[in-house]
């Protein structure tokens, strides 16, 4: 199964679809993002703008999800900012902390206002 994601004019991720691989394959028979776009198109409005996005993370550094940004620069789905504070890895295309989780397996939390992590109870 192949996974489509469709974006917004601001490429913002609308939703999320699965589309059966034998609607993706091209002539030679080999799976074509384009030939799953058209078919989301063909299924969903030819004015639709859809990327193919990886369950497995295959591709594209994150499975797409509602609300993420696909970033056409780094070919990415990027999930929303989670804190003011956090900064993106362009590598990983995840938000960082700006200071390390405490190490062990206690749970924590960040706390924005404090800049820190807290340890839950």
């Amino acid at each position: 199964m192949a996974h489509f994601a469709q974006l917004d004019a601001n490429n913002i991720v609308q939703r999320v679809i699965v589309v059966d691989n034998d609607n993706i394959l091209d002539t030679d028979g080999n799976e074509s993002e384009a030939v799953g776009i058209a078919y989301c198109q063909a299924l969903l409005g030819a004015d639709t703008i859809w990327r193919q996005t990886s369950y497995n993370n295959n591709f594209r550094k994150n499975y797409a999800g509602e609300g993420y940004r696909y970033d056409a620069d780094l070919d990415a789905f990027i999930a929303p900012q989670p804190f003011p504070s956090w900064s993106l890895n362009t590598e990983t295309c995840q938000w960082e902390a700006p200071k390390q989780m405490p190490a062990g397996n206690r749970p924590y939390t960040w706390d924005e206002s404090l800049l820190r992590w807290v340890a839950l109870s």
